[in-house]
């Protein structure tokens, strides 16, 4: 599974970081950015939660 996070969609609100740090940081702008290339499976249903907090629909799954 990948997971991106749409920059123009963020708002910085930090849900995602809050619910999954090893798979969501801050980037230099401030924003949420995925730090992994693919999520690991045991990973997916903190991701999944993520995906659901975020207030803007910021971050998609593939």
């Amino acid at each position: 599974m990948r997971v991106e996070v749409d920059q123009e969609l963020c708002i910085s609100c930090g849900a995602c970081i809050d619910s999954c740090p090893d798979v969501f940081a801050w980037n230099e702008d401030e924003k949420a950015h995925a730090v992994v290339e693919e999520v690991p499976p045991e990973m997916e249903e903190q991701v999944h939660e993520a995906v659901e907090a975020c207030p803007t629909s910021a971050i998609k799954e593939d």
